[in-house]
């Protein structure tokens, strides 16, 4: 007897021994396996408020604002805020964030020395003073970033913001003075009022995240203030004045 097949993917053939001809094709019907999805899989991360538990993932994405001059570079940058998990599974903020300045010296045209950077951290607070800071205003932050060790005053860190003198914006300047290196370094660069526009800018628009506000805009949800509103009853007012 005769009895070809082909592999298991396709057709059977048998032969049909009441005809005369050599043999007849019998096609045997084929159950399909469901095709695998190449749809890439979704991954789930725990996001940093979590209030809201899963979110999908997201890059990391680096960002900052340049201002090129002869004689040195400033880059700004926001840095997040930070959290804590608490047993409940809420979050609670435990540092804000703040903004890093970081000045280059110039090495030549259009080149920076980024080995010989000096860096300044804004706080919320100093952030503010630099957005309420008038046309001919100026301000002056110090910094030790060993206070309260046992190197406090070796590092000393000031930032200077002072108002050029045809009123064309600002001169920015940093003062490092570190003992531990016998390192005394000033790097200066100044910024017009459009530069110094844009800074605000950004700086009015970054101030709530890094205050870490938006974590908890996020997390209001219609159905899980009526609870809360119900078992405080009383008005904001009565609240105020019961002080």
């Amino acid at each position: 007897m005769l009895n070809l097949s082909t592999p298991s993917t396709g057709p059977i053939l048998t032969p049909n021994p009441n005809t005369k001809t050599p043999f007849r094709l019998k096609i045997s019907t084929i159950k399909l396996l469901k095709p695998i999805s190449t749809k890439p899989p979704r991954l789930r991360c725990q996001y940093s408020d979590q209030q809201q538990q899963q979110r999908t993932d997201a890059p990391k994405v680096f960002i900052g604002h340049s201002i090129y001059k002869g004689k040195a570079a400033l880059t700004v940058e926001p840095r997040p805020p930070e959290f804590a998990p608490l047993d409940s599974g809420a979050f609670k903020l435990t540092k804000e964030g703040f903004i890093l300045l970081q000045f280059a010296p110039a090495a030549g045209v259009r080149q920076y020395d980024w080995s010989r950077k000096q860096v300044f951290s804004l706080s919320v607070t100093e952030i503010g003073s630099l957005i309420s800071l008038g046309a001919r205003d100026s301000c002056e932050f110090f910094h030790d970033p060993f206070k309260g060790k046992s190197d406090e005053g070796r590092v000393r860190k000031v930032l200077k913001v002072e108002p050029l003198p045809d009123g064309s914006g600002h001169f920015f300047n940093l003062s490092v003075q570190n003992k531990l290196i016998n390192m005394d370094e000033s790097i200066y660069i100044p910024v017009t009022k459009a530069e110094f526009a844009i800074l605000i800018s950004a700086f009015n628009f970054a101030v709530p995240y890094l205050l870490g506000w938006h974590t908890f805009v996020n997390s209001i949800k219609p159905e899980g203030t009526t609870g809360l509103n119900n078992a405080n009853s009383r008005s904001g007012a009565d609240l105020e004045w019961s002080r």
